[in-house]
């Protein structure tokens, strides 16, 4: 975790040249609403997941520097399908759709969760796991499920505390510390990061991190 809740980057001062170069130009790809969908080839793959409505279409927003990369919604749910966004000629970025709650007929829910599952279980395409929870109400269940999935897979993931800008620093840092305590009792390989698409706090440091994970 990084402590660099004083200092929040800002979109406005944001461009193009300041961006890793795999973030120059990322583009939507396609939507896959069932596995034989997936892309057919080697790139390498970072899936974001967490709870409908947890702000992952804003963080990957934010993270890539395109307002309308990922259609954001008001509505759980928004997300039907796993969206795949290219990352430079190498990689991808993989949005799941929400789990949780989600304003969707059960069958078109269990279709999710089975396309899902199929593709955290066996897309040999995936590197690491970005799982992002609400900081206001982290760990919850069904994040802890996920958690211990990726626990037993051994697969790297990155925990993104969005909605930080709904609490002052001192918050941010202990509820951060707090969750790292609670990843630390289990085997795995974890890193917490205090996250806001609003202020841009950890911004530059998720990109960073992206770059790293696919040019290494």
């Amino acid at each position: 975790m990084s402590d660099n809740t004083n200092t929040p980057s800002n979109n406005a001062g944001d461009s193009k040249a300041q961006l890793p170069e795999i973030l120059r130009k990322p583009e939507f790809l396609l939507g896959a609403a069932e596995p034989h969908q997936f892309p057919s080839d080697d790139l390498i793959e970072i899936a974001f997941a967490g709870r409908s409505n947890v702000g992952k279409s804003s963080a990957i927003n934010a993270i890539c520097n395109r307002r309308k990369l990922a259609r954001t919604s008001k509505s759980p749910g928004r997300t039907q399908q796993i969206n795949f966004f290219s990352l430079g000629e190498t990689a991808r970025l993989a949005d799941l759709p929400g789990y949780g709650f989600a304003q969707v007929p059960l069958s078109v829910k269990k279709k999710w969760q089975d396309t899902i599952h199929k593709y955290l279980a066996d897309r040999e395409n995936l590197r690491v796991l970005v799982l992002l929870m609400d900081i206001r109400h982290p760990l919850t269940d069904l994040d802890w499920q996920m958690v211990n999935w990726a626990s037993d897979s051994d697969l790297p993931t990155q925990i993104l505390l969005t909605k930080a800008d709904k609490f002052k620093r001192g918050k941010v840092l202990s509820t951060a510390l707090n969750v790292e305590k609670q990843l630390d009792k289990i085997p795995g390989q974890f890193a917490v990061e205090p996250f806001s698409s609003e202020s841009y706090l950890g911004v530059s440091e998720m990109r960073a991190q992206l770059s790293e994970w696919v040019t290494g």
